[in-house]
């Protein structure tokens, strides 16, 4: 027979799994393509989970019903780790770009930092910022995982 305590650990070790797992799924939200009514931007990346030194393919959608202006052609995007350390921004042309309602473009990182070093394995944040026509900051993001 199995001592009472040790039962007892085994069943709120399999119920606080099992809510953990429930708060993971909720935090890492799979719908990352939202059309709402208003200003709106959506990053998609064709998935979550990424081999190390695989180029990674994001989407920059105007998911919004009003057009978006970005300050150059990188529109906005930063990939930074979890701690907020910036890793990557794309080399943009200092033009003014804008998204009109469902426009997107496309733009790839091949998970090479700024500073010339590949990226660890671990999370990444990836965010995209624009204006609405009335001056309001519009702001996503989205996070991957890179690993072995």
């Amino acid at each position: 027979m199995l001592a009472k305590s040790l039962v007892i650990f085994i069943v709120i070790g399999v119920v606080s799994g099992f809510a953990y797992g429930v708060y993971l799924m909720d935090v890492k939200n799979t719908s990352q393509l939202v059309f709402v009514d208003g200003p709106s931007i959506s990053l998609v990346t064709e998935k979550f989970d990424f081999k190390k030194g695989e180029a990674i393919k994001i989407r920059v959608v105007n998911s919004g019903t009003t057009p978006l202006t970005f300050s150059d052609t990188s529109y906005g995007l930063r990939i930074t780790g979890l701690s907020g350390i910036l890793m990557y921004t794309p080399v943009g042309a200092p033009v003014i770009s804008n998204l009109e309602p469902g426009d997107e473009i496309v733009l790839f990182w091949d998970q090479i930092r700024n500073d010339g070093n590949v990226a660890l394995e671990g999370l990444y944040k990836i965010s995209a910022k624009g204006t609405d026509e009335k001056g309001n900051s519009v702001e996503k993001s989205t996070t991957v995982t890179i690993w072995k």
